[in-house]
């Protein structure tokens, strides 16, 4: 036990010195968005009622979780395969596990000033109506885990090009096109469909009923979706880094 916990506590330490500056700069970057989308989102919107503040206050945190997992980690792990990083990992002689759990702690750090400011924000600017659960901080780590999983899985699989181009329809998609930040009947059947099955409805479903309990529902299936998920994501990718 002692082993695997100062592997995990170097792997952590090596990837937190080589990524530290990069880290800090998009934790201010997220700060900036989750603010926009929660201020930013209402000039859009004439005269914004209590529901569609709480809509956006609640969807916030979530596109955070988002952009982190499924938009910047890629790119990350696209630049460590373009610089034969990720080669130089598959040399180290720890469990391919520490790797990474070191590094999704890393991530998951990054996006706590974000979900914390724009919810304080939000809060304090147009009082939504936050009704916050005890489940806010299994539903915060569920729904990172889920988005980081998923993130590392096909950006292990694909080459850096292709990772960037699917990051970059997904971040489209999660604002444009995805139950995030307003109700899921404002979207064709056929799109409700295909957000049943894909994770990004189920993190927003999760994360609203855990900051507004009494406004909203995650029911067991959007539980087990990110669940199904996440096992899909972490364990391809530690099939990958496995790979010879």
């Amino acid at each position: 036990m002692m082993s695997l916990w100062s592997h995990y506590k170097y792997v952590f330490q090596l990837q937190f010195l080589r990524n530290a500056g990069f880290l800090i700069f998009m934790a201010l970057i997220q700060i900036l968005i989750s603010v926009g989308i929660v201020i930013g989102f209402t000039y859009l919107i004439p005269a914004p009622d209590t529901k569609t503040i709480l809509f956006l206050a609640t969807g916030a945190p979530t596109i955070i979780l988002i952009i982190t997992g499924l938009v910047i980690l890629p790119q990350q792990v696209g630049t460590a395969k373009s610089d034969g990083y990720m080669e130089f990992m598959r040399t180290w002689p720890v469990k391919r596990s520490v790797i990474l759990g070191a590094e999704t702690f890393m991530w998951i750090i990054i996006t706590v000033p974000g979900i914390v400011v724009a919810s304080l924000v939000a809060h304090f600017m147009f009082s939504p109506g936050y009704d916050i659960s005890w489940t806010v901080v299994p539903a915060l780590l569920m729904i990172a885990l889920t988005s980081i999983g998923v993130g590392y899985g096909f950006s292990y699989l694909l080459s850096p090009t292709a990772s960037l181009g699917i990051s970059q329809v997904i971040i489209f998609g999660a604002l444009m096109f995805s139950p995030v930040n307003f109700p899921m009947d404002r979207l064709p059947e056929w799109l409700q469909t295909l957000h049943e099955i894909l994770p990004i409805y189920s993190m927003a479903e999760v994360m609203r009923a855990s900051l507004a309990t009494t406004t909203f529902d995650a029911t067991l299936g959007n539980y087990i979706n990110l669940l199904i998920w996440c096992v899909i994501g972490y364990g391809g990718a530690i099939i990958i880094l496995n790979r010879k």
